[in-house]
């Protein structure tokens, strides 16, 4: 299986969980992919859409997209594009909206002008899981519960998780291979 996973805002393929992830999931034996998209620098949903088709392969039917915070926006629109699904998708801390963050919302603006097919998304997927921290300080809650909600699935609400990065304490992430199908 081939599993790509996306950073957010500011971060790295370096940054957070994603090295733990990356070298757990090549010890079973999957290929494993982490673009490094440009960020704060030239951040927009052209340019990642663009840095992702130059480091990672095709997605098709036993694709993994992983997505953290506007890495998961992106695996959004990846979803929406999509003809046939992929094999599973988790969405870790989504942005959907401006979170109320001036910087961010300005860094972040691109990838969420336009009204999402929800419809689209959710069959962009066989499966599709939402983890978000309960005391989130960047993505409120309520956004992740009405994007969860919009995609009719029910999210995963991890007790102090905070943005579920390093910052909060997440330079391993154990809860989520176990969702890896």
């Amino acid at each position: 299986m081939n599993i790509t996973i996306f950073h957010g805002t500011k971060g790295s393929p370096q940054g957070n969980w994603f090295p733990w992830l990356k070298a757990k999931l090549e010890g079973q034996g999957h290929q494993v992919f982490v673009p490094k998209f440009p960020t704060p620098d030239g951040q927009s949903k052209e340019n990642w859409c663009a840095a992702l088709r130059d480091q990672a392969p095709m997605f098709g039917g036993e694709s993994i997209l992983i997505g953290h915070s506007l890495g998961a926006t992106l695996v959004m629109h990846v979803l929406e594009m999509k003809s046939s699904p992929i094999h599973q998708a988790i969405l870790v801390s989504p942005v959907s909206t401006a979170i109320g963050n001036a910087e961010y919302d300005a860094l972040n603006q691109t990838f969420y002008s336009h009204p999402f097919s929800w419809a689209k998304v959710k069959a962009g997927a066989k499966t599709l899981t939402i983890l978000h921290g309960s005391d989130d300080p960047y993505v409120p809650l309520a956004h992740t519960q009405k994007l969860a909600a919009n995609l009719g699935v029910e999210p995963i609400v991890i007790p102090g998780g905070g943005h579920l990065n390093a910052e909060s304490g997440y330079r391993e992430f154990p809860q989520i291979m176990e969702l890896i199908a």
